[in-house]
């Protein structure tokens, strides 16, 4: 992907967000804006440890089945972990394609649109097909490659198309809603560092509003989540604010 080819499509995604806010006002029946942080004790994605505790907003425009989101996360603790993300997505009767340019270069990188690598900028780019079954029993399962990235390639210099495919199930228990997951990689994969079919996450999430005046609530979450391929474990804590 060329470096100003790059620049022009992030920059027409960010126009877009920003376009499409303003037009909100006046056609909200049309168009949804979402818009809301969340802060967690720790930032573990598919399984894998990123940063500490983190600040991750998120911000996106969807109308008529079609989503343009951007989403960021920066550690508290000023250690350096930044991450920026920009997702096009599609969704009807259940299923969903996706395309997401990753940026995880980190904090003081200064290079959002080249990089200090021959011949990579510092992007990834991951495309994701996914379905949910009907609302009688609402499994979802997605289909998530990466088809490019300086560090999604072997020794060889081969794509090595890092897969990783997730099983999700929601339900919910005295008012608390859960879901379980679990994720894994079904050959070699550089990016999630296994050498071949490895499940790199099993999760249990809770969420529920706590009640803080009579006009809101404040949503909290937790998350336990295993990493068998590693042997690690996480146990996640946060709130949502919206």
């Amino acid at each position: 992907m060329k470096i100003s080819t790059l620049r022009n499509t992030v920059c027409l995604v960010i126009a877009f967000i920003c376009i499409s806010s303003t037009m909100s006002v006046r056609a909200q029946s049309e168009l949804e804006i979402g818009l809301g942080a969340d802060v967690v004790s720790s930032y573990v994605w598919r399984g894998l440890k990123q940063a500490g505790a983190s600040i991750q907003p998120g911000l996106s425009a969807s109308i008529s089945g079609f989503s343009l989101a951007a989403w960021g996360s920066t550690d508290i603790a000023g250690n350096g972990s930044k991450e920026v993300d920009f997702t096009a997505s599609y969704e009807v009767d259940g299923l969903k394609l996706a395309v997401t340019d990753y940026w995880w270069d980190g904090e003081g990188a200064e290079r959002y649109f080249s990089s200090p690598y021959e011949g990579f900028n510092g992007h990834y780019l991951e495309t994701t097909l996914g379905y949910t079954l009907p609302e009688v029993f609402p499994l979802s399962i997605a289909w998530n490659t990466f088809v490019l990235g300086k560090g999604n390639k072997k020794e060889d210099g081969k794509n090595s198309y890092s897969t990783f495919i997730e099983l999700a199930y929601p339900f919910s228990v005295k008012g608390v809603d859960m879901f379980v997951s679990t994720g894994f990689t079904p050959w070699q994969s550089e990016v999630y560092g296994t050498d071949g079919f490895e499940f790199t996450s099993i999760a249990l999430n809770a969420s529920k509003e706590i009640k803080i005046t009579d006009s809101y609530s404040l949503p909290v979450f937790a998350n336990i989540i295993c990493n068998p391929n590693r042997e690690d474990i996480h146990f996640v804590f946060g709130f949502s604010i919206k």
